[in-house]
């Protein structure tokens, strides 16, 4: 039976929280079981080292798809602007006078030189060349041009800068990075919507930042963080120590899905009446599609942080990025890290854990042949519904 809390985001989040933590408990109390797929599911290795399947990934996911460039908390007052830049494009997306989020190609309409670098904060009503001193307004019209009788008989007026298709969404900024097609935030999300509505991200700030490079697929790389199965195991000073290993709860949204992990102190409520149980706290992995992971977590009672692993391919099916970023709702950068927030995800042992044996696995996949395929359990339905949500977009048959 579903229950909800209309109006109330708070209140909607401790619900589903009891509800989660209910199917955890009940997994333990069967003896540490988990949520299931149908059957295993068996994945081509040229889901991952084929150039002509990685060539389809990048068109038609990360060049046509929406894709998250950030949250509004990292752009909250006009003036504002973020880089974004991802499979060789960088867009620039501000936050004009009246309080719009637009985007443009990171790109000077005079020699095409790049108008912002990633990382540096600037905040102001234009933004100016670093080359020539061209500048823009906020809305991307040309404004200034430095010994303009050198330009006499073009038309200025028109060269203003490249706009790139953008939609905010209840603290989400998504960009098209090529074509002209609007955004539609709900429909891509489907009925996900409501439960990252419900998150109130509009309202996280951003604490950290990092980034890493690694000899892999972006998938296999992505695989890492949809299961708990490897946790004992991979992870068993960290992970593994205060999560149960193939205990989760999954849920579907479509294309998008969210998965809970079972923490070790959840063994204390086993056999206990549920009234007698603490508070829960709403947490847990939440993937949008087609490369986002968002870890939500709650350190303390009047705070709340997301974590954003948003993975990227590289210019062969062997490379890719991932872009790490930590967001906070009621905590300073200072008040993060004094919570245990100061390890930089980028080189987080955890991380290493996992990026090292997807470079070691990749070695593998990319000297076995075609006919090799690599198998997913009943245990790990989050990483069928991604290769089958992948698969479906691009048109392939797995």
């Amino acid at each position: 039976m579903k229950v909800s809390a209309p109006g109330n985001p708070a209140a909607q989040r401790e619900l589903a929280a009891a509800a989660i933590r209910r199917r955890l408990v009940a997994h333990l109390a069967a003896g540490g079981s988990t949520d299931f797929a149908a059957a295993p599911f068996e994945n081509p290795v040229a889901c991952y080292t084929d150039p002509v399947r990685a060539a389809l990934e990048t068109e038609r996911l990360f060049l046509q798809g929406p894709l998250l460039a950030g949250l509004s908390g990292e752009i909250p007052r006009p003036g504002d602007r973020l880089v974004f830049e991802a499979v060789g494009r960088s867009v620039i997306v501000v936050r004009n006078a009246v309080g719009q989020v637009r985007a443009f190609r990171n790109m000077c309409a005079h020699r095409g030189a790049k108008l912002l670098r990633p990382g540096v904060a600037e905040q102001g009503a234009r933004i100016t060349c670093p080359f020539h001193a061209w500048s823009y307004d906020l809305d991307g019209v040309l404004r200034g041009v430095p010994g303009a009788a050198g330009f006499a008989g073009l038309d200025l007026h028109s060269r203003a800068l490249q706009c790139v298709p953008v939609a905010e969404w209840h603290g989400l900024i998504f960009v098209r990075l090529e074509g002209a097609e609007a955004i539609d935030c709900s429909q891509h999300l489907g009925e996900f919507a409501p439960l990252l509505e419900q998150l109130e991200l509009a309202g996280f700030t951003p604490v950290q930042r990092s980034a890493l490079r690694a000899k892999t697929n972006w998938k296999y790389a992505l695989d890492t963080y949809g299961e708990s199965y490897h946790f004992g195991v991979l992870h068993a000073a960290t992970i593994g120590a205060t999560h149960l290993t193939n205990v989760a709860a999954f849920d579907a949204f479509g294309r998008h899905w969210r998965l809970s992990f079972a923490a070790r102190t959840l063994a204390a409520l086993v056999g206990q009446p549920e009234t007698s149980w603490p508070r829960a706290s709403y947490d847990g992995i939440h993937f949008i599609f087609p490369n986002t992971i968002m870890v939500v977590g709650a350190p303390g009672e009047s705070q709340a942080f997301v974590r954003l692993f948003r993975l990227f391919p590289g210019e062969r099916p062997g490379e890719m990025s991932c872009q790490f970023s930590v967001h906070a709702h009621g905590l300073s950068a200072e008040e993060f890290r004094s919570l245990g927030g100061g390890v930089v995800d980028s080189e987080s042992e955890v991380t290493w854990e996992d990026y090292r044996v997807a470079e070691d696995a990749y070695e593998n996949l990319a000297r076995s042949g075609p006919q090799v395929r690599l198998v997913f359990g009943r245990n790990e339905p989050a990483l069928q519904a991604f290769h089958r949500a992948v698969a479906a977009a691009i048109g392939v048959p797995l």
